[in-house]
């Protein structure tokens, strides 16, 4: 099976490392899926977006990206991102309580934690 190496990097600190069969970002030109052998490729990540990675083993993971680039070369994707969390890291009902605040991007980033953890807005 081929694999890609990935990456997800948030300022603060690495989420994740390791070998993926497919890769899901959301960037503000739309949506775009990696496979190995992808074109190279820079995107811009969207305030309040998800990426998903499907790792060799078959698992899958998703996180909230807020902000950031997308960087994809022949074997390696690298998401750079402003902040990050994996789903498993997201407080469901502090997201949801963000989602009835008055800041827009406080919003859109309460949206996409919701949506990498599963739940919806």
């Amino acid at each position: 099976m081929a694999e890609i190496s990935v990456e997800l990097v948030a300022v603060e600190r690495r989420l994740w490392s390791g070998q993926a069969t497919f890769v899901v970002a959301q960037t503000t030109e739309g949506e775009i899926g990696i496979m190995p052998g992808h074109e190279p490729v820079l995107g811009q990540l969207v305030e309040g977006g998800i990426v998903k990675v499907i790792t060799t083993d078959g698992d899958a993971f998703c996180a909230a990206v807020h902000g950031g680039f997308l960087s994809v070369t022949n074997e390696r994707v690298s998401v750079l991102a402003e902040s990050a969390e994996l789903a498993d890291e997201i407080d469901i009902d502090e997201a949801r309580a963000a989602l009835s605040g008055d800041d827009e991007a406080e919003r859109a980033r309460a949206t996409a934690r919701l949506r990498a953890a599963g739940q919806s807005a």
